[in-house]
């Protein structure tokens, strides 16, 4: 029988070994060498369901990019790796990009995931379950152009992956709100006979 999720906090992060660009690392240069596209897990993921949670970030860099000097990326997959700290469960986003060029004010890098949910339960689960905790991600990653600022300073472009952490039991309503509802259905089917009976 597997744990049971607590509802009400998830501990989770997404810097298990699994997390990398294919063939290794955190870290993608470009083809020609200008940029690179380096990913930095969220280590510390403690969350109330539901709740817009960011699974890490994509920082975009190239010192020598201009509007007129671009960079290059070839097409690239990215393994994402959820672990579900509260239920020992882990689970994986694959995430896979065309690739595209990038200038000092621009991208044309995206990243798609695969699939959109990881759990509840055993679903789209690696290793054990999630029980009733469930893990959803953003249908598209847009890189942000290098001159987009954020926690890498001027010269690089900071890009949240997104997603959400939610519970199966946050939309089970609560006994006594069924309690109330049920009341309700009962107090107007009998007033529906007695207006029928007068």
């Amino acid at each position: 029988m597997a744990a049971s999720a607590n509802a009400t906090e998830i501990l989770w992060n997404t810097n298990a070994s699994g997390t990398e660009f294919q063939g290794g690392g955190l870290t993608l240069t470009s083809t020609d060498g200008l940029a690179t596209l380096t990913y930095t897990p969220n280590i510390t993921g403690d969350n109330n369901t539901p709740t817009n949670v960011n699974f890490g970030d994509f920082l975009l860099t190239c010192a020598t990019c201009s509007s007129t000097t671009m960079a290059n990326f070839d097409s690239f997959t990215f393994n994402l790796i959820i672990t579900d700290l509260t239920d020992h469960a882990t689970g994986e986003f694959v995430g896979t990009s065309s690739g595209g060029t990038v200038s000092s004010t621009s991208s044309g890098v995206n990243i798609n995931w695969s699939p959109a949910q990881i759990g509840p339960d055993g679903s789209n689960a690696l290793t054990g379950d999630f029980s009733t905790t469930y893990f959803t991600i953003s249908n598209v990653t847009e890189i942000v152009a290098p001159n987009s600022g954020g926690t890498g300073g001027a010269g690089s472009g900071d890009t949240t992956v997104q997603g959400t952490v939610y519970s199966t039991e946050d939309a089970v309503p609560e006994p006594a709100t069924m309690a109330l509802v049920g009341g309700a259905f009962i107090g107007l089917a009998a007033l529906a006979r007695k207006r029928r009976r007068a």
